[in-house]
């Protein structure tokens, strides 16, 4: 089923504003654990911490779950379809793999909020983590830069499925 154009724009612009939202708070979240991990000023260590926490649950969550459904239902509902187009799939598969080790990452940076909140870091301690969450969050800037430059360049290569498709629908379309 195709979109009116009116519902495709829609739907276009909610996708954009969730996926380049996600982008901007995951480099303010990067941005966040930088300043924790180099700062030598314990109230910016523990502001930057706490808030690390705040926006991963309540933006950084929320808008990685909003990214790929809306980028589910633009692909189901435009002619580009989730398995015709090679980058297409791979940036799906990019978006739900980025938001599964999100989650998976919540309880460290849980942990992490909750010592700075109960006691003042001492240099050094958690330093695994901390640097940790720095190297985390600067992986995931540069898989959602590489989503953004697939949607914007889109590569070409279909998929056998998409191959398929396309004969189908030129084969009923010649008379």
């Amino acid at each position: 089923m195709t979109m009116t154009p009116r519902l495709r724009k829609f739907a276009l612009t909610a996708h954009v504003t969730f996926s380049v939202g996600w982008l901007g708070a995951v480099a303010g979240f990067l941005a966040l654990a930088i300043a924790g991990l180099t700062s030598q000023d314990v109230q910016i260590v523990r502001a930057a911490y706490l808030g690390m926490e705040l926006t991963a649950w309540f933006v950084i969550v929320p808008l990685s779950l909003a990214s790929p459904l809306t980028g589910l239902v633009m692909s189901l509902g435009t002619t580009w379809g989730l398995f015709r187009h090679y980058w297409v799939l791979v940036k799906f598969l990019m978006t739900i793999f980025a938001t599964i080790v999100l989650l998976l990452h919540l309880q460290p940076i849980g942990h992490l909020a909750r010592v700075v909140a109960e006691t003042t870091l001492i240099r050094g301690e958690l330093g695994g983590l901390r640097i940790q969450l720095v190297a985390n969050a600067g992986a995931a800037v540069l898989a959602l830069l590489v989503a953004t430059t697939l949607s914007v360049y889109k590569p070409r290569g279909m998929t056998p499925y998409g191959w398929r498709k396309h004969h189908e629908e030129r084969t009923v379309s010649e008379p």
